[in-house]
């Protein structure tokens, strides 16, 4: 009997369709953007939700970091005295920084948060990291504000730069993003994908000219190879690009902070790689991610 029931199994599996779970993309790319902005709109919301101050919050949080890190860096440091328009040049690069951090990190979670949708609802799986992005970008767009501000208050003048900004921007949320679906899909398998991010975040916000300007690394300390190094990093290399085309042209640009017009190709490659990956990991386990959960 035993027998006979293993080859009637073999026999069904053979002629049967394999049932998977729903994909990273669905089958609508509109129905996945609806859903992802959705979500996105919703925790924006909720975010704020029953705070006196409201989305003050959110411009005050970098306001206050970006204060103590002057008072100490140029203040008591003079880290950047000889840079035009340092003070707005350090709220660029935190405003981005926030940016950065709130989109991957919460990206790692998202799938596991969303575990309840995830487990019970057929929809594109990418719709709940892209969500996360979106939510972070809605946030960066209020940041920005306080930055053109602080510039046009410091002396600042419009740039034909300016009109890039939405470029390097998107170029930055892809970036996010493609960490983003790497991140939460490695996630719901290994949990230890969480504290070791929240490490390599701090090691950026180190490692990237953020309080400090590339051009103390390329002219004051002679060390042009690390400077090279470290605009390796996408995010590094876009926040170093915004800083010449929308602050000041003074500030160095992505081509000499890398060694060559040629080498900017390199940060974008890494770019590149970095949305490969994590869209061809998220795609395999998108389908099995309510297993998983």
């Amino acid at each position: 009997m035993s027998v006979d029931v293993a080859a009637e199994l073999a026999r069904i599996r053979s002629v049967g369709t394999e049932v998977k779970g729903p994909t990273a993309l669905g089958s609508n790319p509109r129905r996945l953007w609806t859903l992802a902005w959705a979500l996105a709109v919703t925790d924006f919301r909720l975010k704020f939700f029953g705070s006196a101050l409201g989305y003050l919050w959110q411009l005050m949080r970098p306001l206050m970091l970006f204060g103590v890190l002057y008072a100490v860096f140029s203040l008591f440091l003079d880290v950047g005295e000889d840079v035009r328009f340092y003070p707005v040049a350090l709220l660029l690069g935190i405003v981005l920084y926030s940016f950065f951090n709130e989109a991957t990190s919460q990206s790692v979670r998202s799938l596991v948060i969303r575990e309840n949708l995830v487990r019970k609802i057929d929809f594109p799986r990418l719709a709940v990291p892209l969500a996360s992005v979106l939510t972070a970008c809605f946030n960066l767009a209020l940041n920005l504000v306080p930055v053109f501000v602080f510039l046009l208050a410091s002396g600042g003048r419009p740039l034909l730069g300016w009109l890039a900004l939405p470029l390097l921007l998107a170029l930055l949320a892809l970036f996010a993003l493609g960490l983003g679906m790497l991140l939460s899909a490695l996630f719901v398998r290994f949990r230890d994908v969480e504290p070791i991010w929240d490490v390599v975040l701090q090691i950026t916000f180190y490692a990237t000219p953020i309080f400090y300007p590339v051009e103390l690394l390329l002219y004051e300390k002679d060390l042009p190879t690390v400077a090279h190094v470290l605009m390796l990093n996408p995010f590094a290399a876009i926040l170093q690009e915004t800083r010449h085309l929308v602050i000041d042209p003074s500030h160095a640009s992505l081509s000499e902070a890398i060694g060559g017009t040629v080498y900017v190709l390199a940060p974008l490659a890494v770019l590149a790689l970095a949305v490969y990956v994590g869209f061809r990991v998220f795609d395999r386990e998108a389908p099995r991610v309510a297993e998983e959960l």
